[in-house]
């Protein structure tokens, strides 16, 4: 337990799964230090808050969520990170009861910080500037943090400024942290960062030979790539995963818009015809007779600043030449101090949410048809230890999602199945 008054802490997480794998390490540094992770609701000694920053709205719940905290326990110490306490700074540390406060470049000071603070004890600081994290929390995945920060500056992100420039956790370490993972007794791990195929920005290494090297590690089964630009996902790259690889046939790829006028504003590094090469070219590599197809989730943006109607049915009908299997939809947000929040030709808040739901019905019907273009292949499911009602549900390497009588003997194991 911890020592003197602080003895429990609750650890809550807004935003992507890298701010999850982050939590995860915090949690795991602050049961080292002999901390009891409690629920939030249970009056915790401290509270660590890792906020979000990619919506007005992100900014707002990680800002009520800290006064939620507050109301539950006043005396409790409040500490905050993530990219809304890198964002609006100022606006967090006035929040009443908020102790400590730390940007994307101060993550590996938060443990031995705050253990300071509550006078625990003293932890020596090795500070980098990337934090390596990886998350903790399932039997049969893990999300290991390789990349962090982004040197894009697209025309409507505050990413850059929230999470800082583009730098990698190095190979070794990342090979290191993926045998610490696999010792868990997890079978599955997928690879997270901001930019994630820009690895190797400060250390000179290559994204493509870290893949090699995870690809070595005793007792993972499979990788998966969060997400990746389609310009950083090269032919190099994909032939070596087709050769036969631990990692799946399944990417995540942002598009954000399927308007080439519209990509241009924005300041991607790519055109709609690009987009449509490099899916093709993963499909022809990856697929054939007996073969699963490869899923695609591809991010996709509404409502950017000049988005007509008629560059809306463009997406849609890009969209539809494409065909990949989930769209990840969400509406623009106006973020101060971005390019695009001074664009003229902002779109309407009401159209923006036709539009989500349009791509979220066209989402809908493109997943459809992939399961159903799936049917009869052979594939491999990892299956979760979860009882659903006397059901388990696990995803094939293709992402499918199969469900099957509850089997306490199958969790966490790589089944064969038929689709």
């Amino acid at each position: 337990m911890g020592e003197g008054k602080y003895k429990t802490i609750a650890l809550l997480n807004l935003g992507c799964k890298l701010n999850y794998a982050e939590t995860s390490t915090y949690e795991r540094d602050f049961v080292a230090a002999g901390l009891e992770v409690v629920p939030w609701s249970s009056k915790a000694d401290i509270y660590l808050i890792n906020t979000c920053s990619v919506t007005a709205t992100a900014d707002a719940k990680s800002r009520n969520l800290i006064r939620k905290v507050h109301r539950v326990n006043p005396g409790a110490v409040i500490v905050v990170t993530g990219c809304s306490a890198q964002l609006r700074r100022t606006e967090i540390e006035a929040i009443p009861g908020v102790d400590l406060v730390f940007g994307c470049d101060e993550k590996s000071f938060v443990v031995p910080d705050a253990l300071r603070f509550c006078g625990i004890t003293q932890v020596v600081n090795n500070h980098t500037n990337i934090f390596p994290a990886y998350s903790s929390g399932e039997r049969t995945r893990s999300f290991l943090k390789v990349q962090d920060g982004c040197d894009n500056f697209c025309s409507y992100c505050t990413v850059p400024y929230a999470r800082g420039r583009s730098r990698n956790v190095p190979v070794a370490e990342c090979v290191a942290n993926a045998g610490k993972i696999a010792a868990m007794g997890v079978k599955e791990i997928v690879l997270t960062g901001v930019n994630t195929g820009d690895f190797g920005r400060s250390t000179g290494e290559s994204f493509l030979s870290l893949l090699q090297a995870l690809n070595g590690v005793e007792g993972i089964e499979r990788y998966r790539i969060s997400s990746i630009e389609p310009n950083l996902l090269t032919e190099e790259i994909v032939d070596w995963i087709a050769s036969g690889t631990k990692f799946q046939p399944h990417f995540h790829i942002p598009l954000q818009t399927g308007s080439d006028e519209l990509l241009e504003r924005m300041g991607r590094h790519y055109d709609t015809a690009f987009f449509a090469r490099k899916l093709n070219y993963v499909r022809q590599a990856m697929e054939g007779p007996g073969k699963p197809m490869v899923f695609f989730g591809i991010d996709v943006m509404v409502g950017l600043p000049g988005e007509t109607e008629d560059l809306f049915r463009q997406t849609v009908s890009f969209l539809e030449s494409v065909r990949p299997s989930f769209i990840h939809v969400f509406p623009y947000s106006r973020r101060p101090g971005t390019p695009a929040a001074r664009m003229d030709g902002q779109v309407p808040e009401a159209v923006k949410k036709e539009r989500v739901e349009v791509l979220e019905a066209l989402s809908s019907r493109l997943h459809s048809e992939f399961v159903k273009a799936n049917r009869g292949i052979h594939e491999k499911v990892l299956f979760e230890s979860t009882d659903r009602q006397g059901f388990m549900e696990g995803y094939t390497g293709n992402y499918i999602r199969i469900r099957r009588p509850y089997e306490e003997g199958l969790s966490g194991k790589i089944v064969d199945v038929t689709i």
